[in-house]
């Protein structure tokens, strides 16, 4: 089986993690990539239920959608995601709401699932850890302040770390939106939409806040540094 092939098949063809940030693909379909571990990974701490409606119903309609809104658009639908994200202003007016929220929701979520795993949590380590202690003093501070921001993202979006002329920035995005579309770089993010965690924590966002730190797969996180880098 050649790459492309094997892309295709395994559905990770717009995330894996060698081109995060490029901006060339093969004209594949956009494919939902397998969850990369069993749902009830993450227990205690994100329940296996909202896992597999979070990534099979949610993702899934994501990437049905973004497929669907670039039917009338074929030469768009052979971009890697980050470029189709990357440049919306490129993407007619008709579907550009669609490819903004579903293509966003693509990327965001297939981040999403690779930065944490079974067992994860702790403290930083390695370069990322390095960074985060000269951008915000200290891990303590970087959490809060990753929460803080989700806390006060009003509605459904996203808390970020990302990389943006060279520096590490907090901030959070509205829906599906990314930081992709306005050049930064991804190094970590958590989904603060009621359905990424409603089931198992109601209205409490910050208790999901609190308890999505002991999923962190700091070997993902790192990885996505050094791409954004």
């Amino acid at each position: 089986m050649d790459r492309r092939s094997f892309l295709v098949t395994t559905g990770v063809a717009a995330i894996a993690a060698p081109d995060l940030f490029s901006v060339e693909a093969e004209p594949v379909a956009y494919t939902l990539p397998p969850l990369p571990y069993p749902f009830d990974a993450l227990e205690p701490y994100i329940d296996a239920k909202t896992m597999e409606i979070h990534h099979d119903k949610h993702h899934g309609a994501y990437v049905t959608n973004l497929n669907k809104a670039l039917e009338s658009a074929p030469d768009l639908a052979s971009k890697s995601l980050e470029a189709l994200i990357g440049n919306l202003d490129a993407v007619p007016e008709a579907i550009r709401a669609a490819v903004r929220n579903n293509g966003g929701g693509h990327w965001n979520h297939s981040m999403f699932w690779k930065i944490m795993k079974k067992g994860g949590g702790g403290d930083p380590r390695g370069p990322v850890a390095d960074a985060i202690k000269a951008a915000f003093g200290d891990f303590a501070s970087f959490k809060a302040k990753i929460n803080d921001t989700g806390m006060k993202r009003f509605g459904s979006g996203w808390s970020w770390l990302f990389v943006k002329d060279g520096k590490l920035v907090i901030d959070s995005t509205a829906n599906q939106d990314c930081p992709i579309m306005t050049g930064g770089k991804p190094v970590m993010g958590v989904d603060v939409w009621e359905h990424a965690y409603y089931l198992k924590y109601q209205n409490k966002r910050a208790d999901y806040l609190d308890a999505w730190w002991n999923t962190l797969d700091w070997d993902a996180i790192n990885a996505n540094y050094a791409a954004a880098k």
